[in-house]
């Protein structure tokens, strides 16, 4: 770790040029622990990751020539300990291949975070301008990959497994797609659930972001069981005001402070501004626009950092910055010119990253770290550790790990509960597992 001579010169540095980060060698390491999917016959950029809620399932989606996405299973060996958490005899297994509804690429997907039944809900979003919901129902022994709604073929990868990757002896998950959401004019660009599960918002080249209410089966807002009322969703609103391709959204808690509704909706764009929309009386509006002079290229990630006040954001002009959303008492005190809550840039990282950042994950609560992951343009995946003792209004940052490939990694995920586990996905199509060890 570093000295507190060091940490102390750098903090000088960070007065004098307003940098958030103590620049020293990585104490930790970072290292590739598998591969899952490296470049198959014909096979497209793996785009994004996203983890289940109990990290069990890990879902990839993949870009074209072959659009599809790809789940893997953890699938425990008999050594398991369950005290210890000792997976030495455990391996991931491709469990599913979800394909033929997509003829684009399939460019976001995200795991439903919250279902009573049991069942487990996966949305994607496609550069064909359409979302679709997919279902796990049950288990089935045969090996196959669902090519629309409600119909199965056997897959042409079921012998094709990659190396570093163990075909499973689990049985073969049966997904159906449910449900195909339409509305966007052109590409979607991401997808994401709130905490209930309840509310899809979706974002795209079209400039806008959609709101949807969930009404499936076992969700909030659905039937307690399929034999209830329709299955669907309903657009609540669509969100107009950027001015150019909407990269990114993210639901984050409202703690009372934005409209009447229980979370706010945060959306990054090509024309470099993060926006906030909030929900008063059941309509949806923009209830600010972070300043505009923090990034001055594409914002292409945003990640909320546990609790949602803190919110860390990635940049094509290659920086993080760092976000603390002040209450209404607290913005009045700090920064009169100011109404109600706000969202300051209380630390900025500028050379995070040599290229553009494409994604960032602030780890877990659970995980007991709080490290910040990111990933860009540059082959590059860092890892930042936030020195303790600082105020949270000026925090400073070290590279605790890095870890370097030859090709754009476009997404970087923390596993839900392990917090040495993260993956990554890649432009040569490749899924890595990596292991993160704290000296």
């Amino acid at each position: 770790m570093a000295s507190i001579a060091s940490v102390a010169q750098a903090e000088d540095e960070s007065v004098a040029t307003g940098r958030t980060m103590a620049p020293q060698h990585p104490p930790s390491t970072l290292e590739c622990a598998t591969i899952l999917g490296p470049p198959l016959k014909n096979s497209g950029p793996a785009w994004q990751c996203d983890w289940s809620r109990n990290g069990s399932l890990l879902a990839v989606c993949f870009g074209a020539p072959n659009p599809c996405v790809r789940i893997w299973k953890l699938c425990l060996g008999s050594n398991h300990d369950p005290d210890t958490n000792n997976n030495n005899d455990s391996h991931w297994g491709l469990v599913a291949t979800l394909a033929g509804v997509h003829e684009r690429t399939i460019r976001s997907v995200a795991f439903c975070p919250s279902n009573s039944t049991g069942t487990t809900i996966l949305a994607c979003a496609s550069f064909d301008g359409t979302v679709t919901i997919w279902q796990n129902f049950a288990d089935d022994s045969s090996n196959s990959t669902l090519l629309s709604p409600g119909i199965k073929a056997f897959s042409t990868e079921s012998d094709n497994f990659p190396r570093n990757e163990t075909k499973t002896s689990e049985p073969q998950q049966e997904w159906e797609c449910v449900a195909q959401l339409e509305g966007h004019e052109n590409e979607v660009k991401c997808v994401a659930w709130n905490t209930a599960g309840s509310l899809l918002a979706t974002c795209g080249r079209d400039k806008s972001v959609w709101v949807w209410e969930c009404f499936l089966s076992g969700t909030v807002g659905g039937a307690n069981d399929a034999n209830g009322e329709d299955e669907d969703f309903e657009c609540l609103a669509v969100l107009q005001g950027h001015e150019g391709d909407v990269k990114t959204v993210v639901f984050a808690p409202s703690h009372g402070m934005w409209g009447d509704g229980d979370e706010i909706l945060l959306s990054a764009s090509y024309d470099d501004t993060i926006k906030v929309w909030a929900e008063d009386g059941g309509d949806w509006y923009c209830a600010a626009t972070l300043d505009s002079a923090v990034h001055t290229d594409t914002i292409w990630a945003l990640a909320l950092a546990p609790g949602g006040v803190r919110l860390v954001s990635g940049s094509a002009d290659h920086s993080l910055a760092v976000w603390k959303c002040y209450t209404p008492s607290e913005a009045a005190q700090l920064f009169p010119d100011e109404t109600g809550p706000v969202f300051k840039c209380v630390g900025k990282l500028p050379d995070a990253h040599d290229r553009a950042v494409y994604s960032i994950h602030c780890a877990p609560s659970r995980v007991g770290h709080g490290r910040i992951a990111s990933a860009g343009a540059d082959n590059a995946i860092h890892i930042y550790a936030e020195v303790l003792g600082k105020s949270s209004d000026q925090p400073l940052f070290t590279l605790d790990a890095t870890a370097q490939l030859d090709q754009d990694i476009n997404c970087i995920q923390w596993h839900p509960r392990d917090g040495t586990l993260l993956a990554s996905t890649g432009d040569d199509g490749t899924v890595r597992l990596w292991n993160y060890q704290i000296s």
